[in-house]
């Protein structure tokens, strides 16, 4: 209740008192008016209004009921104005009452808040009161308001606002979510700062390292190190390394697209460094993690142009590989060039413009096909795209011999 309304309150009360007594003190004058000219009315008794008097003479039956009516109304306003004056003294000390009771209700609560597990281990953004503005609080506890009256509920309204208000200001920081949108921007940064991504993700992986988000960026990491570095071995070590964390990504949460995706890219790494037996056996785990990929998310053009590649690999295949393949599992992978072609148009599809390694790709398999004419216009979309990363470098290595090839 607000400091005004309190005021209306108290005043309106004093006002109907007043006007009770006003009404009374018109009917006393009235009484005393008509003692003077009756007085032989008026003899024994003024708490028996209808009693005979000493006259003989007696008073009318409805000016006697009247008269009782009067008579008790006078009691009630004497009972009513002893009230008020109680009400009035009381007044003063009922906001200290009120207030005290308040907090020690809001100490217990309080006391149980603070002893809550969550509230101690998450992290939290919480603005501050500024002492100013408690002290400001504290000095309008103890102002009264005009006529000496105390308004016992605005200081306690103001308390719980305060309360609510840094309430709604705790902003739960999550740690993890800060972490992964700072790796995905080193992800598209320089040679340096992919370097970097990858030690804070190690440096972190004791803490997250049951998260899936994390372990497939981590494998991801492994993967962007790979590239840029230059020794043979530097390169094998983080081919071994993403792809055994790829590998325990996807066994910690097998319906996660991603984990599947990059851990398919990190056994495709591996074949470079591997046997022909171990790249044919990494070749059927690559389509197998990219298909789940597929089935997760299918609308990923990364798994299409990934699918495309392992296609038109095992459509090279040669009469050594696939006899090796036959000989240990019983039948060689089987993809043709049409099928490379339909999944590197479906990464236009889902995403024109994707690469300029997918542009070559497509002009390689119309090239095989016989389809000179559209391989040159792929040729001719690929030209004017901008070369982003290593891959795309090499695919204009390419691109060069294609379009010279082509008479592009």
């Amino acid at each position: 209740m607000a400091q005004a309304d309190s005021k209306v309150l108290v005043l309106g009360a004093l006002a109907g008192v007043a006007g009770i007594g006003l009404a009374c003190i018109y009917y006393q004058g009235v009484k005393s008016k008509r003692k003077a000219s009756l007085p032989s009315y008026y003899g024994n008794s003024t708490n028996n209004a209808g009693a005979v008097l000493a006259n003989g003479l007696g008073i009318p039956h409805g000016q006697v009921e009247v008269l009782q009516r009067l008579e008790a109304l006078m009691q009630c306003v004497s009972e009513l104005k002893d009230e008020m004056k109680a009400l009035k003294s009381a007044l003063p000390t009922l906001q200290d009452q009120v207030r005290e009771e308040f907090r020690g209700q809001s100490g217990a609560e309080g006391g149980a808040h603070r002893a809550s597990p969550h509230r101690r281990t998450t992290p939290t953004r919480r603005k501050r009161a500024t002492a100013t503005a408690r002290s400001g609080a504290h000095s309008s506890e103890d102002a009264e308001s005009e006529g000496g009256y105390m308004t016992a509920l605005t200081d306690t309204e103001e308390e719980e606002q305060s309360d609510t208000d840094e309430r709604e200001e705790e902003q739960p920081v999550d740690k993890l979510s800060v972490l992964l949108e700072r790796i995905d921007c080193l992800h598209h940064g320089t040679e340096i700062d992919k370097r970097e991504g990858l030690n804070v993700l190690l440096e972190q992986r004791k803490e997250f390292g049951q998260n899936s988000a994390f372990l497939w960026r981590l494998t991801r990491a492994c993967c962007d190190v790979h590239d840029v570095s230059t020794s043979v071995e530097e390169k094998k070590s983080h081919a071994e390394t993403g792809k055994k964390i790829g590998e325990e990504a996807v066994n910690f949460n097998p319906t996660c697209a991603e984990s599947h995706q990059w851990y398919a890219i990190m056994c495709g790494i591996m074949a470079e460094y591997d046997t022909i037996q171990n790249r044919i056996k990494n070749g059927y785990i690559f389509k197998e993690h990219l298909d789940k990929a597929i089935e997760l998310k299918p609308q990923d053009p990364l798994s299409y142009y990934l699918l495309g590649r392992w296609c038109y690999a095992v459509a090279q295949l040669t009469w050594l590989e696939r006899k090796v393949a036959t000989t240990l599992f019983g039948a060689p992978p089987t993809a043709t060039v049409e099928d490379a072609l339909k999944n590197f148009l479906k990464v236009e599809e889902i995403k024109p413009q994707y690469s300029k390694t997918n542009y070559v790709f497509l002009a390689k398999c119309y090239r095989d096909m016989g389809q000179k004419g559209k391989a040159r216009k792929m040729c001719e979309a690929a030209r004017p795209m901008n070369s982003v990363s290593k891959e795309d470098e090499a695919a204009q290595k390419e691109l060069d011999s294609l379009c010279q090839s082509l008479g592009v």
